[in-house]
């Protein structure tokens, strides 16, 4: 019984696995919004101390 369990938790985490790399590779032809990068431009002032 506990190789069962196991086997199918192995099972799972293999497919949960492979689904996620396919996501990467394919998501950007079918969900380009979800994987643009920000266009914002972001202006921050910055102080430098120089001694």
């Amino acid at each position: 019984m506990m190789w069962r369990l196991t086997k199918a938790v192995l099972v799972l985490v293999v497919l949960a696995a492979l689904a996620f790399m396919a996501y990467a590779y394919i998501g950007p032809i079918f969900f380009a919004e979800d994987f643009a990068a920000p266009v914002d431009e972001v202006t921050k002032p910055v102080t430098l101390e120089v001694e």
